[in-house]
């Protein structure tokens, strides 16, 4: 049975990738023309003491992709000019709510306080004092957009670099631009509105400090987040909490707070914990620096998995307190592990039962209900609201959780796997749950949610890695709890399935996985024929000037330093400045056969 529901899973899983591959693709090569089909994002660009880097990156493709090469917007750090827009938003915010309330009674001018959030502090009459702050920061933003646009040292070394077809974007995306591989880093710009501004301005080998730091930080948040809930739910004991806090035993022995403590506290603790686990973990993500939206929810989603994996799956059929547990695995070698974990499986199958039925079908059914949301939006609109504007975001439904929701989903297909073979009892339960999960997410993906970005399907390769893994550890702890009944001697034989499960991952990945990380270059030759006899006049240029500025510098007319502002179409590439540093057969400065080296 266990090569039966394998070779099953196998036939499933590929049938599912080639589906959604060529979904993909059909995607790819019938959507609508979008800026980021024609913009790679280029990244750690070096210095030059000859030109800026506007100036540089200009100069480097001219130089290197003359015939494709179309403009580029250098990327600004731009991050303290977005809180002063933000800071001035909620500003505004607040002046029209008293404006609002100034009109509904204009015989009484509306007052506020100074202080933090107009609890304390100088009472000063709340239309003006807003006017004036809106007015301040109005010329806060101005000097710093002028000093934005003006310091060199506000521009980091980065830039979306446009083409004038999607063949020549798809070539510079997909090829190695420099000798040295650590500069001139190339890979496709996300769309407009899935970029990740503030990570823009991260340097390069800060980007790599960073994640090292990350990766320790949730090793230990992973291995050690028991601990804290172990701390948490030891003090719910009444003697710790007497022995603590001794002038609170008379409190405590009330029968009301005592079944209190004893009965919730413990699982409240917990609830806690798990709550404010996924923003750590977006938080985690942010910091090692990824670009995209999309990027921050892919490693969030891996890091809540591999969360849950280990303190969900391996914690819960793991028997004993965390030290002891901690202490075990420790001492013991890791040929041991699965046997030990392999024998706990069956005892824990009604668990997981109960797991499934409280959380799973609970969970979509919560789902569906949004009671979350809806007590949330009240609690909004009874103490935030003050404009229209505050009603619409509280109203707001948001997008599909997908760093959350997706590894929960997936901690439901490792427990069908592994308990495929050793309970099938525990399967109509499953298979109940992915029924319901099925209709309630289509409907609330097509209903309710909004869609916040466009992957493409770019997730898929995650979740099938993640299938792949649950189908390795399986068979692992299957085979180490055969090794333990009379049939050890037919465990040999279960060695086969990790091997071809490998196998059948690489398989699927060099067969399939390009599509996500690649454009065929054919596919974009003939999207690119397609629309030049469609609209042989599209101006190009004027699409994608103004795709890639910043946010809060898109309303604003400032210095573009552009230097491809004469015929387009010339295959002479004349330049304002040269650098020898980028410019192949090394002309010189000054030289009067600079037009016959480019």
């Amino acid at each position: 049975m266990a090569y039966v529901f394998t070779f099953w899973t196998f036939y499933t899983l590929y049938k599912e990738y080639k589906l959604i591959t060529s979904m993909r693709l059909h995607f790819l090569a019938s959507q609508t023309r979008r800026p980021d089909q024609f913009t790679v994002l280029v990244k750690n660009v070096p210095p030059d003491s000859d030109e800026s880097v506007s100036e540089h990156v200009d100069h480097f493709f001219s130089v290197n992709h003359p015939y494709h090469y179309l403009t580029s917007q250098v990327v600004y750090n731009a991050n303290n000019l977005s809180d002063l827009v933000d800071k001035r938003k909620r500003l505004q915010n607040w002046h029209d709510y008293y404006e609002n309330k100034y009109c509904r009674n204009p015989e009484r001018r509306p007052t506020t306080k100074t202080g933090f959030w107009g609890l304390w502090g100088e009472t000063v009459d709340a239309l003006d004092y807003y006017s004036t702050e809106i007015e301040r920061l109005l010329n806060e933003e101005a000097t710093e957009r002028d000093r934005v646009i003006s310091d060199s040292k506000a521009i980091i070394p980065a830039a979306f670099v446009s083409f004038k077809s999607r063949w020549g974007a798809a070539v510079c995306a997909q090829t190695q631009q420099s000798s040295n591989p650590t500069l001139w880093l190339t890979d496709w710009a996300p769309e407009p509105r899935d970029v990740y501004w503030p990570n823009l301005a991260i340097p390069f080998v800060e980007i790599t400090i960073r994640r090292l730091l990350m990766a320790v930080s949730l090793f230990f948040l992973t291995f050690f987040f028991m601990f804290p809930i172990a701390i948490v739910q030891s003090l719910a004991n009444l003697e710790s909490i007497e022995k603590v806090l001794p002038f609170l035993k008379h409190v405590i022995e009330l029968p009301a707070i005592k079944s209190f403590i004893q009965g919730f506290l413990p699982g409240i603790a917990l609830k806690i914990f798990l709550i404010i686990l996924p923003t750590i973990l977006m938080t985690m993500s942010k910091i090692e620096g990824y670009t995209s939206l999309s990027s921050l929810e892919r490693r969030s989603a891996g890091k809540y998995y591999l969360f849950i994996l280990v303190n969900v799956f391996l914690g819960s059929i793991s028997v004993g307190t965390a030290l002891q547990n901690l202490k075990a695995f420790l001492n013991e070698s890791a040929s041991e592990i699965p046997v030990t974990v392999g024998v706990s499986i069956p005892m824990k199958a009604t668990f997981f039962i109960t797991y499934i039925m409280v959380d799973g079908w609970a969970g979509v059914a919560a789902e569906i209900l949004r009671l979350k949301p809806l007590i949330i939006f009240h609690l909004k609109n009874a103490f935030l609201v003050k404009t229209e504007r505050d009603r619409e975001q509280a109203m707001d439904p948001g997008s599909l959780g997908f760093s959350t929701a997706e590894p929960r989903i997936q901690l439901y297909f490792l427990l069908g796997l592994v308990y495929s073979v050793v309970t099938p009892f525990f399967l109509p339960f499953i298979v109940i749950f992915f029924g319901l999960s099925y209709l309630v997410f289509r409907h609330q993906i097509i209903n309710v949610y909004n869609q916040e970005y466009e992957s493409g399907a770019a997730f898929w390769p995650d979740v099938q890695k993640r299938v792949i893994t649950a189908m390795i550890i399986s068979q692992l702890l299957l085979m180490g709890l055969i090794s333990t009944k009379d049939a050890a001697n037919s465990t040999p034989v279960l060695l086969v399935l990790p091997v071809l499960t490998i196998w059948f991952h690489y398989y699927c990945k060099h067969r399939f996985e390009p599509a996500f990380v690649k454009f065929p270059l054919q596919d974009a030759m003939v999207k690119d024929t397609l629309e030049r006899a469609t609209e042989p006049n599209l101006d190009l240029k004027t699409y994608l000037q103004d795709a890639y500025i910043h946010p809060v510098m898109r309303k604003e007319k400032f210095d573009r330093r552009l230097t491809l502002e004469e015929d387009e179409e010339s295959l002479l590439v004349p330049t304002k400045r040269t650098s020898r540093r980028s410019t192949p057969g090394g002309s010189k400065r000054g030289s009067d056969r600079e037009g016959a080296d480019y």
